[in-house]
């Protein structure tokens, strides 16, 4: 019995440790916004759409394929990752989410709400976690820190 808990808390205490990095508060964002999202990773490119909107006090992220058959659903409300919907956990989206999260927080709020984050010209750095390039406020890309995998953001109906 004794083990078994132990193997619980082990397990919930690696779960907090793999969790992506949030703001301190919830940034103001411009919502509701659909977004390009161009995976790369191993020299193979996918496409998804991107839907961030505010449902009452949560903003929702909906990441679909483009069928838009739903990829992975999160709600954020009060510092926290919800599932929202059926579909299994997708814990690649939330770091994604995440990342976007912290790209699209305006330079003004990033020192208060990611204490550590640098930035630099056209890159802003969490590090550790993710370096954002920026081409401008709308264009972007996420690298992950330590993976072979970027993102490159557009808002929807933008050329690629």
């Amino acid at each position: 019995m004794i083990r078994l808990l132990l193997i619980g808390c082990l397990l919930l205490l690696g779960a907090c440790a793999s969790q992506p990095p949030l703001p301190t508060k919830t940034p103001a964002l411009s919502l509701p916004m659909q977004l390009h999202v161009q995976r790369r990773a191993d020299g193979q490119t996918q496409d998804w759409l991107l839907v961030i909107q505010r449902e009452g006090g949560a903003i929702r992220w909906s990441l679909m394929d483009p069928l838009g058959i739903p990829q992975a659903r999160q709600k954020l409300l009060n510092g926290q990752w919800q599932a929202d919907g059926l579909l299994p956990p997708n814990p690649q989206a939330r770091e994604l989410f995440a990342a976007l999260l912290f790209a699209l927080t305006s330079a003004d709020d990033v020192p208060a709400l990611y204490p550590g984050a640098q930035a630099m010209d056209l890159t802003r750095t969490l590090p550790g976690h993710w370096q954002i390039v920026y081409q401008s406020s709308e264009v972007f890309s996420v690298n992950m820190s330590g993976q072979p995998l970027s993102y490159r953001i557009t808002p929807l109906g933008v050329g690629r």
